[in-house]
């Protein structure tokens, strides 16, 4: 099969690989590129693993494309933090004890970023509609929801 150079802007930075036409967009980010922080789960967009932001849409890695991601810009967990400053989600996660396996929590980190760019003050309600798509067999989602809402409060605030 023919291979097809992808050109693409991956947390900020122009990227180029090649991709098989039946690649999906996690396998490229996961093989080609290392960003392993995307999971595969369920590889059929029911779990949320492999969550990441295409021209800021949320989507699940695993049900697009590689070779859709030409021209688009891509956001992964990995570009969450500046430096080893953590992003605010990140750290409220760590402080509320709102991660244990590690599988489903880059997912949820990045649909809960888009969730806040979308509306920076969620009532508890819309945090759990927004992250029902995002499937943890560990913590119970509680911890998940208040850690979500207690990043939120502090971004509003300018923290």
């Amino acid at each position: 099969m023919t291979q097809i150079h992808v050109t693409t802007t991956v947390n900020g930075d122009e990227v180029d690989f090649l991709a098989d036409p039946r690649e999906t967009l996690l396998d490229c980010l996961r093989d080609k590129l290392g960003m392993t922080g995307a999971k595969e789960g369920c590889g059929t967009g029911d779990c949320g693993a492999c969550s990441v932001t295409v021209d800021g849409r949320l989507v699940c890695s695993c049900l697009v494309l590689g070779v859709e991601a030409q021209g688009k810009t891509i956001e992964t967990v990995e570009g969450m933090a500046e430096g080893e400053k953590l992003h605010p989600l990140q750290r409220k996660f760590i402080e509320h004890a709102a991660l244990q396996c590690g599988i489903c929590t880059p997912g949820i980190l990045v649909a809960a970023k888009a969730l806040l760019a979308q509306n920076p003050d969620p009532a508890e309600e819309e945090v759990r509609y927004w992250l029902a798509g995002n499937l943890c067999r560990c913590t119970g989602y509680d911890k998940i929801i208040r850690a979500v809402l207690d990043a939120a409060a502090e971004m509003r605030e300018g923290v």
